[in-house]
């Protein structure tokens, strides 16, 4: 029986490391399927995974609860039956509800094996998100039954126990790992995500006794997408199918901070920008664009991704950030460049000009 292991946390914790770590040690010899759900327009990691040999499904959604509700379900009875795969692993969304991921899994009707619910927290910004998204981070950590820190070794002694404290106000049961990950093997990660399994059941009790959130969708928020080559622009709703995704994406999502104590959805909260371009960077550049996004006056700047073309011929940068750590590498090259930024209340023209886009 397939085996589905779901994998969350929030945006930038450190979820594609874990399951890099996990598919080079751990999962060796099974037949493995992984399938994200990305926020925003422009799927980066996929391509960091593929040179695994791992299949990606990425499902690119502006709104993240028309792929659980809609596309998930269908994604996940493909991949059963197309694969047979011994294993499932399952990304949401950095800014999606591990309860709604779950029920989504549930809904879908399968006969799987759900095995573990893991969410990693980075461990110098789980008071930050706490704060300042607190609905996401809760649902995220309440409803997991492992936690593994990341960041730990550069978290001191008496904040990386705070942050425990924290956690455990949220979850008295979850195995928390605060060891470095460095110091831990692949199997030995695996095996506290699956030690966990006594409480998936616990946690699915639980959903079941919630009250029901129903989705609505309305999508009274703005919605465009801007075409440099063709000059137009045009609105529509969740049922496009218009193939914007080959340009510029705007995407822009009223963020409420009212504190009103309602159900929120991600798209509610969080903006994604995201744009395809051919430009080329050199790492200077674009390093100084990655720290400029630590600017307040741009927004609440929580994760940006990317694959772009390197002024150097031949060579391609591949980049992460999330506050105050910027870091690029170079990789493999992909059909054209791709950033991605994802966060609150963003200044989009004036984060496109820090990328030369504009």
């Amino acid at each position: 029986m397939t085996k589905i292991d779901i994998i969350s946390g929030f945006l930038g914790a450190g979820k594609t490391t874990l399951i890099k770590r996990l598919l080079a040690d751990a999962l060796k010899g099974e037949q493995v399927v992984l399938i994200e759900n990305e926020f925003g327009e422009i799927g980066i990691d996929g391509g960091f995974l593929k040179d695994a040999g791992i299949v990606v499904n990425e499902m690119n959604a502006g709104c993240i609860c028309c792929s659980l509700v809609g596309d998930f379900g269908k994604a996940l009875h493909d991949v059963v039956e197309q694969y047979h795969p011994d294993r499932i692993l399952i990304e949401p969304s950095g800014v999606g509800k591990l309860s709604d991921v779950i029920s989504a899994v549930q809904n879908a009707h399968l006969d799987v094996q759900l095995n573990s619910f893991v969410t990693v927290v980075d461990a110098l910004k789980a008071k930050m998100y706490l704060k300042n998204f607190g609905e996401f981070f809760e649902n995220q950590v309440a409803h997991a039954g492992a936690i593994l820190l990341s960041r730990t070794a550069e978290c001191p002694a008496k904040r990386l126990d705070e942050v425990v404290g924290l956690l455990r106000g949220l979850n008295a049961h979850a195995r928390i790992v605060t060891t470095p990950w460095k110091e831990l093997t692949g199997m030995q990660l695996l095996q506290t995500m699956e030690g966990s399994r006594d409480l998936v059941q616990e946690v699915l009790d639980e959903i079941a006794h919630e009250p029901h959130h129903e989705h609505h969708h309305h999508h009274d928020y703005e919605h465009e997408h801007h075409h440099e080559h063709e000059h137009h622009h045009h609105e529509h709703g969740p049922e496009c199918t218009c193939g914007c995704h080959d340009h510029e994406h705007h995407h822009h999502h009223d963020h409420d901070h009212c504190g009103c104590g309602h159900d929120h959805d991600a798209d509610e909260v969080f903006t994604s920008w995201g744009v395809e371009t051919p430009h080329k960077y050199t790492e200077e550049e674009l390093n100084q664009a990655l720290t400029a996004l630590g600017d307040p006056s741009l927004g609440t700047v929580l994760r940006a991704k990317g694959i772009v073309p390197a002024a150097d011929v031949g060579e391609w940068l591949h980049f992460d950030y999330v506050p105050g750590v910027p870091e690029i590498r170079r990789g493999a090259a992909d059909y054209t460049g791709r950033l991605c930024v994802i966060g609150s209340e963003l200044d989009e023209e004036r984060i496109a000009a820090l990328f030369g886009i504009g």
